[in-house]
């Protein structure tokens, strides 16, 4: 059986991002949402199936997520969400499974998705319980968000063809687009699964699958030339031979 989910988030586009992330994750099952942590609070008082794992944002008016987590009432596993670090150190204060930064990328999520069935299992085997219909995930994500102005957008990683860094921002190219992320290429390097990705030039990411040629420290993507600097060029050569 897979994971019984809440997601509790005063922001519609957070919720609807989180439910996404669920969606694509064959061991976890959306069982429903709450626009306020009060809600949420008399929800988990009067459920009648449990529920495992409650994905729940910080930052909420009337009562905040710190407050539910103060209340005298059973809690699933908790992972809290929050638009800042500012309250890591009081979250971990309670236990939680971990704690996910917005906007979300869906490689993250899913370690910390990893991080929660591992905690579950291990209670259930504690217990005597058995732990089976709990698999873990086979293959990596397929996608991620990117924030552009006040948008979130889905980046298909098949569609990819390389990211290239411009001052303060990143271009992911695409087989349709380019879009413009305000972003760090430290930051879009992590969003993006590694088996896909290789890092090949302090300002260029390129996606394996959409190499054509390797020549003279310079790949080939459609009709770029990208150029392979000398600390990556071991590395890149090293994936291309297992290609």
């Amino acid at each position: 059986m897979p994971l019984r989910c809440l997601v509790v988030d005063d922001d519609p586009l957070s919720v609807q991002i989180v439910l996404n992330c669920i969606a694509n994750t064959p061991f976890l099952q959306a069982v429903g949402s709450c626009t306020s942590a009060v809600a949420a609070a008399e929800l988990l008082r009067t459920q009648t199936q449990p529920i495992d794992v409650l994905f729940l944002d910080i930052e909420m008016p009337l009562m905040s997520g710190i407050d539910l987590l103060q209340m005298q009432i059973e809690l699933p596993q908790v992972v809290l969400i929050s638009s800042s670090d500012n309250y890591a150190v009081q979250a971990f204060e309670f236990a939680v499974a971990d704690y996910l930064l917005k906007p979300l990328s869906y490689p993250r999520f899913l370690q910390a998705a990893q991080k929660v069935l591992e905690l579950i299992s291990a209670e259930r085997a504690t217990d005597g319980e058995p732990a089976t219909g709990l698999a873990t995930p086979a293959t990596e994500p397929d996608f991620t968000f990117v924030k552009i102005d006040t948008k979130l957008v889905r980046v298909d990683f098949k569609e990819v063809q390389y990211v290239e860094a411009l001052g303060d921002y990143v271009h992911i190219v695409t087989s349709q687009s380019k879009l413009i992320v305000y972003s760090t290429m430290r930051a879009i390097e992590e969003k993006f699964p590694p088996s896909q990705f290789v890092r090949v030039h302090r300002s260029f990411i390129a996606n394996l699958n959409c190499i054509q040629a390797l020549e003279d420290n310079s790949l080939l993507i459609k009709d770029k030339h990208i150029p392979v600097g000398q600390t990556y060029l071991r590395t890149v050569l090293q994936r291309l031979n297992r290609l």
